[in-house]
């Protein structure tokens, strides 16, 4: 097991700070930090990887419901995760068949 340096510790605790409070700031209604958010949403896995992407589960689509859209607009929007396909998560609330207001994509990926 590799243990951090003095010299990255600090960064690392200021970047889960900040990360925090990004997913705050962006979404006036989410609760929800962007790695808590994730966390909930780890029922969709299968219907947001950009490798065969599946329909989502019940399970997804209740995860769904309970995470909210101001919630799902954080991890949209944040910063980019590995296996995450941000097109297919802004479908979701669409394909679960949930009253949500469309995430608006950053530039960069539309």
């Amino acid at each position: 097991m590799k243990f951090l340096s003095h010299k990255e510790v600090p960064l690392l605790l200021i970047l889960l700070i900040m990360t925090g409070l990004v997913a705050q700031v962006e979404s006036n209604a989410c609760t929800s930090t962007f790695f808590s958010a994730l966390v909930q949403l780890i029922p969709c896995r299968a219907a947001v990887s950009p490798f065969g992407p599946a329909p989502p589960s019940d399970a997804c689509c209740n995860a769904l419901k309970i995470l909210g859209q101001p919630c799902l607009c954080v991890l949209v929007n944040g910063p980019p995760i590995a296996g995450l396909d941000r097109t297919l998560a802004s479908l979701l609330p669409h394909k679960c068949k949930e009253n949500f207001q469309p995430c608006t994509l950053p530039h960069s990926i539309q």
